[in-house]
Parts: structure tokens; sequence; C-alpha cells
């Protein structure tokens, strides 16, 4: 069964035992971030918190409690997601992918259900007043000040909405965009919107800008889990988000018209703030702001948003995270994307067994690739390959191993890699785009990745010498010992 809200997803997790409900007044500027922080260093990524008594810059009390590290674990993410594991969603893109039109009329029968199924997930505009709108405020009665709208790192340059959805349309051809940028408070009524330049939404705004067109946008905060994932998922500008949703939940996600715009919002929303850019106006000074590479990101210019509506549900829960020094709740959502998108890469590299982002390189900066190595030059294709697919093209640093090896297990792949090369015959060097947050790069999004090859290196390809094997107990001793291990009085 689909999580159409917020609290649905937080009663959920309750009910699995895993949220803790914080109920001493805690600041939203820092200490929120602090007490936050703390718990999603512990193994496993710590438990989701809520926070029912939060204090606002003002000093006064927040009228709504405030979500955390809702999807900082692998068990959130799969409730979030409705599986037992996440590799079950790669499961049904792979079955979808593989479907071809079957011989006789019974077989064609059989394949009806999966059709009808993809035909469920488009979303659908509901009538009447959707739950997101049961609070509506406008023009001079929009207070962004009463959000509980944290401050999560000293240096930050103000408080952050962090994990939004925030919408706008392609202006060309219609199609929406739903992405998941910060976005910073600057008054009551305007926010800076953090676009960086390989984002859908930063197109979009280009577009307007050349139109000279008034841009609308719109940025939602908590909603059914899938939405919010689906998000930060690197989908192509084609792709609308609440139609992979829809995929993800298999049912659709319902939507509203916004009341100040053009623009339709989640109906189930807890918060919907509403407005437009101006393209003929300045941009405004964003951040400093402590980002997922652990270090601050310099401030930068950004377009304006002048917010025209805030609307919510009655008794809304106020969601957010934030991002430092790794592992973050962050990570998780980026693992379910490594495995949801496994087949889609595959689509294009079918030698690609497995893929791995660990936590220590923040998605961008570090990729472990296993493949099923057949011709000479073949770890080479691989990597110059995936420096061709969409966001992967900002990869740092991507380390071909064989198929064997487990790449989910970074210990594993290291050990293998680096026992493997020759760091002046296996290692590549190339020019590309840099994520924009990269402060070690020699220009602004632009610079130096390594690719390194840890396959079993093949004649042709000049090694000559014996490639000897790993070393491995025989099964028969491993069977006799495992028999006997709970007699030898060896904990574990």
């Amino acid at each position: 069964m689909a999580l159409d809200t917020l609290g649905e997803f937080i009663d959920a997790i309750e009910a699995a035992g895993d949220l803790v409900r914080v109920r001493e007044p805690v600041k939203a500027r820092l200490e929120l971030c602090e007490i936050a922080d703390r718990a999603m260093k512990k193994p496993g990524g710590g438990p989701a918190l809520l926070f029912e008594n939060v204090v606002l810059d003002s000093g006064a009390r927040s009228e709504f409690p405030v979500a955390i590290n809702l999807f900082g674990s692998m068990k959130r993410m799969q409730i979030a997601l409705g599986v037992e594991g996440l590799d079950e969603i790669g499961g049904r893109i792979s079955e979808l992918l593989e479907m071809k039109v079957p011989e006789g009329l019974l077989a064609k029968l059989a394949l009806l259900p999966r059709l009808l199924e993809v035909g469920k997930f488009p979303p659908r505009v509901k009538g009447g007043t959707p739950s997101c709108q049961d609070v509506v405020m406008q023009g001079d009665d929009v207070d962004l000040d009463k959000l509980p709208i944290i401050t999560c790192w000293p240096e930050d340059g103000g408080p952050y909405i962090t994990l939004p959805m925030v919408i706008s349309r392609d202006p060309k051809r219609g199609i929406r965009n739903v992405g998941m940028y910060r976005v910073q408070k600057l008054s009551r009524n305007t926010l800076a919107m953090h676009w960086q330049r390989h984002k859908v939404g930063a197109a979009h705004w280009r577009e307007m800008a050349e139109r000279g067109e008034r841009m609308d946008v719109v940025i939602a905060v908590g909603g059914d889990p899938a939405s919010v994932y689906s998000a930060s998922a690197p989908l192509p500008p084609t792709v609308d988000e609440f139609l992979f949703a829809g995929f993800l939940r298999s049912s659709p996600v319902h939507l509203a018209k916004a009341v100040s715009c053009d623009l339709e919002v989640p109906a189930d929303a807890e918060f919907v703030i509403e407005g437009y850019i101006d393209p003929s106006e300045p941009l405004v000074t964003e951040g400093p702001f402590g980002d997922h590479t652990g270090f601050y990101s310099e401030a930068d210019l950004y377009p304006l948003v002048h917010v025209t509506a805030v609307t919510m549900r009655k008794s809304p829960v106020y969601a957010t995270t934030i991002v430092g020094r790794p592992p973050m709740e962050d990570f998780y959502l980026g693992h379910a994307t490594e495995r949801i998108f496994l087949p889609l890469l595959k689509l294009t590299l079918p030698e690609v067994v497995d893929y791995h982002m660990p936590a220590e390189g923040i998605f961008h900066n570090l990729v472990f690739v296993s493949i099923d190595k057949q011709f000479p030059g073949h770890a080479h294709k691989v990597m110059n390959a995936l420096w061709g697919q969409g966001l992967m093209a900002l990869a740092k640093v991507i380390i071909v191993v064989d198929k064997e090896v487990n790449v989910r297990d970074p210990k594993e792949a290291w050990w293998i890699a680096l026992n493997n090369i020759d760091p002046e015959r296996d290692t590549r060097f190339t020019m590309g785009p840099i994520d924009v947050l990269d402060h070690s790069s020699r220009a602004f999004t632009y610079g130096s990745k390594m690719g390194i090859d840890a396959t079993r290196k093949w004649p042709e390809e000049g090694f000559t010498r014996n490639w000897p094997a790993l070393i491995e107990m025989d099964e028969d001793t491993k069977a006799r010992v495992d028999s006997i291990w709970p007699r030898l009085g060896i904990p574990g």
C-alpha cells in the first residue's frame, strides 16, 4: 500500500520502532542540526527524529513540529518506497525493459496486467480543495518567519529549506520538472533559489530569462515519500518526476492547482510556497552553505523568488534534512538512486555488473564499477561511456574492477583495486564538467577526472606475467569448520 502523506510515512517509521520524538525545546538555529548530525553518524544512520518543541529565531515556539532523517537508513528508504529491498524496484524496471509482445492469444492476455499497471502511473489532478490548501496565506499575510526553517551550520548565509520539491515547467515543451535544490530564506516573503547550472530547473530559468518572461515556481515541503525521493533522482529532462513517483508507488500521485500561479502542486503536501522569478531583476547573493562535500560552498549570485502564497495542511509537519561531513541522510537517498537506476545504466552498458558510490565519495567523487570484461581496453571503454551518462559526467574518479568483485563493499573493492593496478599503466586522465560544489577544480565547474583500470590485465594490454589466484579455503574444510564452530567457544 502506497504512503500518500508525510504523516503516514512518519507513522510507518514509528510503527517500525525507528522514530524518536524529541520534546525538549531545541532551537531551529544550529541546535537541531547538531542533534540530527550526531544521530545520522550512528551505525546504520541512526533513528528518524521528530522535534515537537522547536524554538524559532524570534524566540517564539514554532507552531509546527520538525521531522528530520526520515530517509536516513536502508530500512526507512524501503518503507518510503514500499519494498523489502531497493533492488526490487530495479527488478520491476528490468521487467518492463525486457517486455516483448508474445505470440498467441493467451500469452498476450497474460501481458495485459503489466501494461495496465503502466497506465496507472500518470499523476492526476484532484478536484475540490486539496488538503495542502486547508490554510492559505497570500499577499501581506505571507510570513516565512513563522516556518521552522533551520540554519544548519555556523557560517551559513541564513536559514535554508533543504528537503523541497521545487516545481517548474519547461516553457518550450510544457514538461514539468520537480527538483531538490536548497532554497535560502532571505526575508518574510523572499527566497534565493540555488539552481546549479547543470540542473533542469536552471535550464528552465535561462529559457524564461531569454524570453523576458516571469517564471512561476513552487516549493513544496513534505509529501508522499516516493515523490520526495523522486525530486532527488537524476531523471532525464523529459521524464516527469511525479510520473516516476507513480511508478515507484504503483499508484498515481495526486496533484492540485496552485492558488496563485499556473502550476500543479502535490495535493497532500504539508506546506506549499508559491512564487515567481522576474528575469529583469538582478541576481541576489545566496550562501555560504555547509554542503554535502563536508565543506562550505561559497556565496554566489542566484535568482530571487518572490513568494505570492503559502498554503498548508491542518497541523502540518515541517520536513527537512541537513548535509555536511558524510555519512548523512543524503547517502541513503543516493544509494536508492544507485539501486533503482542500475537497469537503465545496463541498457547502454550491458557489460556493467554493478556499481557503487560510497559515502566518503559524496556521490560524484568516487564510483566503483564491476564489469564482465570481454576484450582488451574494456575498462577504458566503460569509464568513458559513464562520463557520458547524465550527471555521471561529474564523477571525479571511476574505478573499474572485474565482475566477481563486490563493489558494494568498499573495503573489498579497494583491496582488489590496489592490488591489481600499476599506477602509471592503469590510470587515465581526462577533462570535463565538474560539480558546482567542488572547491578543488581548477576552474568553476571544469576540471580533470581520473579513471583507473583495476581489472585483470590481458596479454594484449601488455601484461605477460602470471596473474595470481585469490586465496580461498576449500569447500570441504569450510563445511567441517562450520559444523564444529559452535563447540569452539569463539564468540561471533
